[in-house]
């Protein structure tokens, strides 16, 4: 009996326990299940669009005349007529009497120099018939030869030289004349005038200065590594001037005249000139280009064709990531053509209507 009890109360247990565990096994609610989550980067794209572009360059600099002259007194005297556009800011016209200086003194020299010319003409020509005179008397002569002067030779270039000098002095007096009065160069605007009318002027001083209005030039300063955007070094180029005209922002139309050749020793910039025609307006009637005036220049470069503009911080070791058709992210190598700013200009590799990818990713990868 007891024997028996040994063998059936472990079994039991066992029977219970086993039980016990179903019983628990079948309370126990199962795991929810979790979602599945996409961790594909979602990034932004843009389109590229190839197309035509000028590599135009940009400068800046100051409107000044072409040329610029200090109208200096040649001869003395009184200051007795000033013309009435002879003030700051006049414009006037080529040949226009600007001043005069009384003139009496130099009419009364000329006087003088036409009358000592006149008396070295006749005594040129007394002396002619003396020689004639002289050779004729000496035709009569048979034996010997005659010197020059019995034949009067000397006495006949003494009296050329006195005419000669008597024609310089009428050149000099019609000449100081001439410099009485005071003539614009060519068409200009007056800058300044130094003198009042009734003023004693001597040879030497300063009555004003002009600028001329036929053309104004600009100083445009060019880094050399901006030189190989320009067609032989941009000589003939058009510029596109930017300014401001009574208050609005206005521009010009300019050309580059000539290249200075040399690179400034300070700034360690190259200087094209550029000319803008009639910059007062005063043929075309345009706004004018005020001398002195600041401008920003945007001159006309090479011209390339299918290149994309992109910003700068795209660009990693002179690849773009794209998104290829089967949305993967692939790089490709592009030539970089020109940095401008915050942009640079590419060609090759790129295609028409590839999508570069602008968001920024932690650790891309090609084929990702």
């Amino acid at each position: 009996m007891t024997r028996k009890k040994q063998i059936i109360i472990p079994v039991v247990i066992l029977t219970a326990g086993i039980s016990a565990f179903f019983i628990f096994s079948g309370m126990k609610k199962p795991p929810e299940e979790k979602p599945k989550v996409d961790n594909t980067p979602i990034v932004s794209v843009q389109e590229i669009s190839l197309t035509p572009l000028s590599l135009d360059v940009k400068s800046h600099g100051l409107v000044k005349p072409k040329y610029e002259t200090e109208l200096v007194a040649q001869v003395s005297g009184e200051l007795v007529a000033l013309s009435p556009e002879f003030v700051r800011g006049g414009f006037i016209k080529k040949g226009h009497v600007l001043a005069k200086i009384d003139p009496t003194d130099y009419q009364a020299a000329l006087i003088d120099a036409q009358a000592k010319l006149a008396s070295a003409k006749a005594s040129l020509k007394q002396e002619v018939a003396h020689g004639k005179v002289a050779e004729e008397e000496w035709t009569r002569i048979t034996e010997g030869t005659p010197s020059e002067l019995s034949l009067r030779k000397p006495q006949l270039a003494k009296e050329l030289s006195n005419v000669k000098a008597a024609e310089a002095g009428v050149l000099i007096a019609k000449r100081n004349l001439e410099r009485t009065e005071f003539k614009a160069p060519y068409d200009a605007m007056i800058e300044a005038r130094h003198l009042g009318l009734g003023s004693y002027i001597s040879k030497g001083n300063k009555i004003g200065k002009v600028l001329s209005t036929d053309f104004a030039e600009i100083r445009l300063p060019v880094a050399e590594n901006q030189l190989q955007f320009l067609l032989e070094l941009g000589v003939n180029a058009n510029v596109i001037l930017h300014g401001t005209f009574a208050g609005a922002e206005t521009q010009w139309s300019a050309s580059i005249a000539r290249t200075e050749g040399v690179i400034d020793s300070k700034s360690r910039m190259n200087y094209l000139v550029a000319e803008v025609e009639d910059p007062y307006g005063l043929v075309s009637g345009e706004k004018a280009l005020r001398f002195g005036s600041f401008v920003n220049a945007n001159i006309s470069g090479l011209q390339v064709d299918n290149v994309a503009v992109i910003p700068r911080y795209l660009l990693s070791d002179n690849g773009v990531a794209i998104l290829d058709n089967e949305e993967k992210l692939r790089f490709v190598n592009v030539d970089i053509i020109r940095q401008d700013g915050r942009n640079v200009v590419v060609a090759n590799g790129l295609s028409e209507g590839d999508k570069m990818i602008t968001s920024a990713l932690n650790y891309p990868l090609d084929g990702m």
